[in-house]
């Protein structure tokens, strides 16, 4: 009597019972990861607190790129250039900051290149490349990747972007939208028509409601809108808020001449001081009523 059905049964439930404990091993290994980090970004707020800021025109550490405000060169991508829907990265690459032609980066570059350039704080600028190297099932410390590669749909892109169309009509995310840019520009009720929280909730708002009417395949989960408020929320924390800055980086993702981050804390921004931002914005959405948007007609 044959006993192969048996055979291939018994290899089946090992395959299964092995892939089940290596999910659950990794989970809980994510879990106490993430438990550290932010452990460890509690510990660098609180020390935020008790030492003084950089100066102003002094953020970016001697020795690294932008120091003093002085910035490599500005080469825009060419042809065969991989570039992503991150503004912030898109700049590094074209001033040299990340290899230009945007590929072949590992995330701990990415890591202590953020950090340098934007002065974020040490847990977030390992938190949120071990975010995408997990995405992209990539290793943080031996993985590398292309900008493009971080654009997997729904993982940090996301729809209602400010900057971007949505991926179903614009497959380049590292394509700027002018038209949705420039209306995010000319938005700010601020000093000097600078951006609020308030204005930025508004405008995801408004973005939501087109994106929901307009795009057969929207999704806005809880993660996704908070990528959305996280990713809008850097315009004021790191830039301030101030237009004139805002616009050769988002229109042309060119770092201006001069510039240093807006975020002087001794060890950069934490999470913890970023969601204080970002929770009002996401949370402000609420208090405006969109008209509903009219769906577009081919």
């Amino acid at each position: 009597m044959s006993t192969r059905p048996s055979q291939h049964t018994d290899a089946f439930a090992v395959v299964a019972v092995s892939n089940v404990l290596g999910g659950l091993f990794s989970t809980l290994q994510n879990i106490v990861v993430s438990t550290g980090v932010f452990i460890w970004d509690f510990f660098l707020a609180i020390f935020n607190l008790i030492t003084p800021n950089h100066p102003s025109n002094r953020v970016v550490p001697q020795g690294y790129a932008g120091a003093g405000g002085l910035w490599p060169k500005y080469v825009p991508a060419g042809p065969g250039d991989s570039r992503c829907s991150c503004p912030a990265l898109n700049a590094m690459a074209n001033h040299g900051i990340l290899p230009h032609d945007g590929k072949n980066i590992t995330f701990r570059q990415l890591n202590a290149t953020v950090r340098s350039t934007y002065n974020f704080a040490p847990s977030f600028c390992y938190f949120v490349p071990n975010h995408i190297a997990t995405i992209l099932d990539r290793s943080y410390w031996t993985g590398v990747f292309d900008l493009s590669d971080i654009d997997v749909h729904n993982g940090i892109e996301h729809d209602a972007s400010l900057t971007r169309e949505d991926s179903i009509w614009e497959r380049d995310q590292g394509k700027v939208s002018v038209t949705l840019t420039e209306r995010l520009l000319k938005s700010g009720t601020g000093p000097n028509g600078d951006l609020t929280p308030a204005d930025l909730s508004r405008l995801l708002a408004e973005r939501r409601a087109e994106s929901k009417a307009n795009n057969p395949q929207y999704s806005q989960a809880l993660q996704h809108a908070l990528f959305g408020s996280a990713n809008s929320s850097t315009m004021l924390t790191i830039f301030g808020g101030k237009v004139a800055d805002l616009r050769p980086f988002l229109l042309e993702e060119r770092i201006p001449d001069d510039w240093q981050p807006r975020t002087t804390t001794r060890m950069g921004l934490t999470m913890a001081a970023f969601n204080g931002t970002v929770l009002p914005v996401e949370l402000g959405i609420k208090k405006f009523t969109v008209p509903k948007a009219k769906a577009k007609t081919a």
